[in-house]
């Protein structure tokens, strides 16, 4: 069995669509999102994010103008990479995510839809490298099949976010649920979505002043 196929748990009767509801077979989607709390455009980085903080530094590097909340304290935004792999399970990751970020007062400023979580951390690299992402969360669903390709496959994405956390100097947070899970524990386990959003923003904010 491929590794694809083992990260899509393809052993057993259940076979999960590669692509969204849409259909249009893009393996790679990139879709603008915003939402939260409401903001103000013009605010300088002194204003909304003080002098010495890393986003402040990224931003000023890049000439970048932070979005901030109405009372100018600065809006955490977010890059999310979501797995297509398992999509009847990543599709309600990423809306757990998405009300996560909304509830949190966050903006959702780039989404990234790659094949399967082992592309995830090149997507993850490319959004960590933008001015306008402050953190990354990523999300997908490995379940295991015939073979042990799933902990190989969720070993490797593991260590390779990490290096790009530590590389870029920005958070880049793992919700991706398994290996060595089915595909009914993967449906229990969508509220990950949510959580890698949680752990990114609470990450952003205790690195802020570092």
């Amino acid at each position: 069995m491929s590794d694809a196929r083992a990260e899509r748990g393809e052993s057993g009767d259940e076979r999960d669509r590669r692509h969204g509801e849409d259909g249009d077979g893009d393996a790679t989607i990139r879709v603008g999102h915003l939402c939260g709390a409401s903001w103000r455009a013009g605010v300088t980085v002194s204003e909304a994010d003080g002098d010495g903080g890393v986003r402040a530094r990224r931003a000023r590097e890049n000439g970048t103008v932070l979005p901030a909340r109405v009372d100018g304290s600065h809006m955490v935004s977010l890059g999310l990479v979501v797995a297509e792999f398992n999509r009847s399970v990543t599709e309600g990751m990423e809306e757990a995510a998405r009300d996560a970020a909304a509830d949190a007062g966050a903006t959702v400023a780039e989404t990234v839809h790659v094949p399967g979580a082992y592309d995830a951390p090149l997507a993850a690299d490319r959004l960590a490298r933008r001015a306008d992402v402050d953190a990354v969360a990523v999300l997908g669903a490995i379940v295991t099949g015939d073979t042990d390709h799933d902990e190989v496959i969720g070993h490797a994405v593991a260590s390779t976010l990490s290096e790009v956390s530590v590389d870029r100097d920005v958070p880049v947070t793992l919700g991706v649920s398994g290996p060595g899970m089915s595909g009914a524990e993967a449906r229990e386990r969508i509220e990950k979505g949510a959580e890698a959003v949680e752990s990114a923003l609470a990450l952003a904010d205790t690195l802020e002043d570092l």
